[in-house]
């Protein structure tokens, strides 16, 4: 984590009761999508309240190099210059194929005219880029992580 994550948990922190669980409490740093000006735009629609929900696929889990997310974890959220902007609770998880994630899934994300189609296309450009990354093939049937949060803290 940077000086500045950590800074930006600890003003997180302050504004706790000693006693609340957070306090013990461990966190990630991410950024949404694979580039700058993604992560920058969709950063923008979680702090509006617009976003609060994410995808992502089953399949980048399996390289271990980071855990499936939990209903419980906390994540602070950086924008495209890896700066924190807030601090999320993943509140449910839902995993199913591609081509089965809800109309209700595609709105929480708040993207485009938020429609299952418009999350679709949007969705089948970006896992192709990660599956091309990670070294498999783009299929209807894919596993999404469909994750849901609420923004506990902004800075």
């Amino acid at each position: 984590m940077t000086t500045n994550t950590d800074a930006f948990w600890a003003s997180y922190l302050a504004t706790l009761p000693e006693d609340h669980p957070h306090q013990q409490a461990t966190y990630s740093a991410w950024q949404f999508g694979d580039n700058p000006e993604l992560a920058n735009e969709l950063s923008q629609l979680v702090l509006a309240g617009i976003k609060t929900g994410t995808a992502s696929l089953m399949w980048e889990y399996d390289t271990g190099d980071e855990p499936l997310p939990q209903p419980g974890d906390l994540s602070i959220i950086l924008d495209g210059a890896n700066q924190p902007l807030c601090i999320i609770e993943t509140t449910s998880i839902d995993i199913r194929p591609f081509n089965e994630v809800t109309a209700e899934h595609a709105y929480s994300e708040g993207e485009g005219d938020r429609s299952l189609q418009d999350w679709r296309d949007g969705h089948w450009r970006y896992f192709g880029r990660v599956c091309e990354h990670i070294g498999r093939t783009a299929t209807e049937t894919m596993p999404v992580v469909c994750e849901r949060f609420r923004v506990i803290f902004q800075g």
